[in-house]
């Protein structure tokens, strides 16, 4: 664990190309460094070997808002592996039984949407670090009412031990209840949703607000200073400010995804061309339409 992660945020990764599958994500952020990723919403094949040549660390799998079967998913997170891209897949919501399904789908971590208690936690915590095991022992271990046999124990580290457990902090109540949630053993990232946060603060998509940026920063101190791993999904382009919560202890780094970097790019450049060629700018259909 990080034992003094503000005097120093992360220090980034020396070489980017090293794949993180040999120096684990998990110890790379608990040592304190930065780790670079994109949210991958696309099931094409191309994209495993484009993804590797851009030299990120994992790729972050959205099975919250986008439509990808189990049987997707698996394949998605076997080639990324096998690239030495770490998978972390985002759950539709916090299910244990969900967060098996995609271990046994070859995820290396696995991340709950919207969570607010440490009781939640626990039970992320439970169906990520302690698999097989199940049912009441599985609970009983995690209350401290049980306690693993030698054997057991060491069974359970070796299939587990390398697995993150990612929540996302995007709620006022998320905030209220940080400080018990950071208690949480297993707990490695804090992964803030920044458009959830905004709306909970009740600033819809007002990122520049003061007490937004006093939540972001508030979350990813408190996170830093208890050794859990921080981060930010940036995904509206602002990169100053992406790389001033970077130095502000931000190391777990989740930049925009293909979707949206397909977006902006294709835009920018189409926008380029029309100018170059003295076109008019807009849609053809939105011109169209006018005539």
């Amino acid at each position: 664990m990080v034992t003094d992660p503000l005097a120093e945020p992360g220090a980034a990764i020396a070489n980017p190309q090293t794949s993180m599958m040999s120096d684990t994500l998990q110890a790379a952020l608990h040592a304190g460094r930065r780790v670079y990723g994109t949210m991958v919403v696309s099931s094409s094949p191309f994209w495993p070997p484009l993804l590797k040549r851009t030299g990120i660390d994992f790729v972050f799998i959205d099975t919250e808002h986008i439509a990808l079967d189990r049987e997707t998913v698996s394949w998605m997170c076997r080639a990324y592996a096998a690239l030495g891209l770490t998978p972390i897949v985002r759950i539709p919501t916090l299910c244990p039984v969900e967060a098996g399904k995609m271990l046994d789908a070859g995820a290396r971590g696995v991340c709950a949407p919207y969570v607010e208690t440490a009781e939640q936690v626990r039970t992320l915590v439970g169906a990520v670090k302690y698999g097989p095991l199940k049912g009441e022992r599985r609970a009983a271990i995690l209350a401290g009412r049980d306690a693993m046999e030698p054997a057991l124990a060491a069974y359970v580290e070796e299939r587990n031990g390398e697995n993150l457990c990612v929540v996302n902090i995007e709620s006022v109540p998320a905030m209220e209840n940080l400080d018990e949630i950071l208690r949480v053993p297993g707990l490695d990232v804090v992964l803030i949703g920044p458009h959830d946060l905004s709306c909970s603060l009740g600033l819809p998509e007002e990122y520049g607000h003061p007490r937004f940026e006093t939540a972001v920063r508030e979350i990813i101190a408190k996170s830093r200073a208890a050794g859990v791993a921080a981060g930010v999904h940036m995904v509206y382009g602002d990169m100053a400010q992406e790389a001033a919560w970077a130095r502000h202890g931000a190391n777990f780094m989740l930049h925009s995804g293909d979707a949206f970097l397909v977006e902006q790019q294709l835009r920018r450049e189409v926008a380029q061309l029309r100018s170059e060629l003295g076109d008019a700018t807009g849609h053809v259909d939105d011109r169209l339409t006018a005539i």
